[in-house]
């Protein structure tokens, strides 16, 4: 087109030409400049339901904190750390956006968001940033900084991703401020600030499930922090002469964890090992307090983990107060039948006389089962008269309080659970309480679910109805299903009403 001379109807065709080609490019910088539009409203709404997510994983991990401050308050402030700075960054970026669209009337239009002059002149003046563009750059490096400082070496491929989502290492051909934001179109940045959002919500979401997940895999190591050496003694009170029986036991009471080597107070007796227990069997003493002392050695990933225990009994000329425990628990629970054992040495069951203030107390002999009342705590009383004549007065005062919070579950499973989406939908929403010390079991009533970009659905009963089944069609992989504000009852104890259930996570795998 470009050599020779041209007819005028060869001079309109090459015209024609350049105006098809310009339209063309027209209409494909239109399409790019929506694409980036639908992207960050995609985004946002995924920001939303992700923000919900880490709502009631806070509130989980408050409770929890509460039930159990030893072992999750430490991680709870961790978490509010976490929280406070994700909170402040991810405002000022609302309000970054804010600014970013102020002259845009119509916030859909991303047709219209196509020029680049605003964060040029924002955060660039020549080749240095402006005072705008250092703030910008400085909260995501303090931000990044201070989830890594919060959170420790201990979470170390946590702290990896959040360096590689808050980068800002510049290459050796350009700045990386400007090769991010600088000649982009509004809605180009606009996209690019909402995924830096995102960025923080996913960080919140990897801490918290971090920390609970952390915990959980702390619980199964065979440390001192979750093995305690137990001395089980047969009777925590003998005789001048008596021999002293019982066994020694970890806390987990499994058979089949054995150890490599046992001392007490001193002596090898590896060979009392029965069935993982250490079998007692010497002579009480004299009078007075004794100690039982010593050390279970395991073996765990080729090397020695030394677990020690110690224990107290007394040995007694003659009894003189009498023994009360709670058969399951060093308090008893309100709404429920606690089982307690009365049993005082030398003196046989029928001539025990027990009572109980402030609850109601059934039973004879030495098994009783109490019921407290609205007090928080309550007194058994124990009275018997000895072969000697004299009579002991005795009385032990029990702690009452409230079944702690149940959690939901879905196939027997607690927190985020992975499972296809096909089963999600006949999979029966349950509710537990996995810590407690006693087997409950738990009815589920009603239940709301969650699904990103739908509306929530409330379920009456314990599976997914046609609505929800509606609405979980519609989720995709990856995507995390919410099921909170659960109601559950006791089976066969509906009068006392439960705490909050927490709620479930599932994660569709496909």
């Amino acid at each position: 087109m470009a050599g020779g001379k041209m007819s005028a109807r060869q001079k309109m065709i090459n015209l024609m030409y350049l105006v098809f080609i310009a339209m063309l490019a027209m209409n494909m910088s239109k399409e790019v400049l929506s694409a980036f539009g639908f992207m960050n409203a995609e985004i946002v709404i995924s920001n939303n339901a992700t923000t919900k997510k880490n709502k009631l994983n806070y509130e989980g991990l408050a409770l929890k904190a509460d039930d159990q401050p030893e072992k999750f308050r430490p991680l709870h402030e961790k978490a509010k750390e976490i929280k406070n700075a994700s909170s402040s960054f991810y405002s000022y970026l609302a309000a970054l956006k804010s600014k970013m669209t102020a002259d845009i009337e119509d916030k859909t239009d991303y047709e219209a968001m196509d020029k680049t002059d605003f964060l040029d002149n924002y955060f660039f003046k020549g080749d240095n940033y402006t005072k705008e563009g250092q703030e910008f750059v400085d909260n995501i490096e303090n931000y990044r900084e201070k989830v890594i400082t919060t959170l420790g070496p201990d979470f170390e491929s946590i702290n990896e991703r959040t360096r590689f989502r808050f980068n800002t290492t510049s290459d050796n051909k350009q700045d990386w401020l400007d090769r991010r934001y600088k000649g982009f179109p509004l809605v180009a940045s606009l996209t690019n600030v909402t995924q830096l959002q995102a960025n923080i919500k996913n960080t919140e979401s990897d801490v918290l499930n971090a920390l609970l997940g952390g915990q959980l895999e702390a619980d199964s190591k065979l440390t001192t922090n979750n093995y305690k050496g137990i001395v089980s003694l047969n009777k925590t009170a003998y005789f001048a002469g008596e021999k002293v029986t019982g066994q020694v036991v970890l806390g987990r009471y499994d058979s089949n964890l054995v150890p490599t080597k046992v001392t007490l107070n001193g002596r090898d007796i590896t060979n009392s090992v029965q069935n993982g227990q250490v079998m007692l069997n010497m002579p009480a003493g004299n009078v007075g307090e004794k100690t039982i002392k010593g050390v279970i050695t395991f073996m765990q990933d080729g090397k020695e983990e030394p677990i020690p225990f110690e224990s107290k009994y007394s040995v007694i000329a003659e009894p003189s107060s009498a023994v009360v425990s709670a058969d399951k628990m060093n308090v008893v629970y309100r709404g429920l039948d606690n089982p307690i054992s009365v049993s005082l040495p030398g003196v046989s069951d029928s001539n025990l006389k027990v009572s109980a203030a402030g609850g109601r107390l059934s039973g004879k002999g030495s098994k009783y089962s109490l019921r407290p009342g609205a007090a928080n705590t309550i007194k058994i009383n124990v009275s018997a008269k000895l072969s000697s004549g004299n009579t002991v007065n005795s009385s032990k005062t029990f702690r009452v309080k409230d079944i702690p919070a149940a959690m939901a579950s879905a196939r027997g499973q607690y927190g985020v659970v992975r499972m296809p989406k096909s089963s999600l939908g006949n999979t029966p929403i349950g509710a537990g309480l996995p810590d407690f010390v006693f087997d409950l079991q738990l009815k589920v009533n009603s239940f709301k679910v969650k699904v990103p970009g739908q509306v929530t659905v409330l379920v009456t009963g314990k599976t997914f109805n046609a609505q929800a089944k509606k609405a979980l069609s519609k989720a995709r992989r990856g995507d995390v299903i919410t099921i909170y504000d659960v109601i559950a009852t006791i089976i066969g104890n509906s009068s006392y009403k439960l705490k909050k259930v927490l709620p479930v996570s599932i994660e569709l795998t496909n």
